[in-house]
């Protein structure tokens, strides 16, 4: 069954109108906003999580490691989780109705419980790529500097298709979930 008949027969349980299906380029941005978060963001986190100083000054950042940066990485490895899983509910199904694997099966999905975080992210990561914009210029030959200035270079590219994406699947799913009088 396909991505859309699987919509409209959401909306037949729910008894609520049909929302239109996603748009193609609603649905790659948010498969792409998912690889970000996934792909793009955990498996850099996850090699420093693990103590591995690729791309980092050796010696200063095991101190920084183990003062705390590793636990750190972890929980942010582990947080980007939640943004992949809600970059598909943007798009899928089970982002219009609650699964049945849910307290809440078969109910319609709160539009702002998924418009509100999206639009939130999608500037909370903005505002983290355009400060990681000036602390890159900033430390980019500082002696002090932990990781080598070409990570932020890539965080920053990596972050606005993250930031464009998931604007793009947000917006599209808010549009389709309109309430039409």
């Amino acid at each position: 069954m396909t991505d859309h008949g699987e919509i409209r027969n959401a909306a037949a349980v729910t008894g609520g109108p049909e929302a239109p299906p996603p748009e193609r380029r609603a649905v790659l941005a948010g498969r792409i906003a998912a690889l970000a978060a996934t792909a793009g963001f955990m498996p850099l986190h996850a090699v420093w999580a693990a103590g591995i100083p690729l791309f980092a000054d050796e010696e200063r950042f095991h101190v920084w490691h183990a003062d705390g940066g590793g636990p750190y990485l972890w929980f942010l490895t582990a947080l980007a989780v939640l943004p992949a899983v809600h970059s598909f509910a943007l798009i899928r199904p089970w982002g219009l109705v609650f699964p049945a694997w849910t307290p809440w099966a078969g109910r319609r999905v709160p539009r702002m419980l998924l418009i509100v975080p999206g639009y939130a992210l999608a500037a909370a990561l903005g505002a983290y790529a355009a400060l990681a914009v000036v602390l890159s210029v900033a430390q980019w030959s500082s002696p002090e500097a932990i990781f080598s200035p070409w990570t932020g270079v890539y965080g920053i590219a990596q972050f606005a298709v993250w930031v464009a994406a998931l604007a793009v699947a947000t917006r599209s799913y808010a549009r389709r979930t309109r309430t039409r009088d």
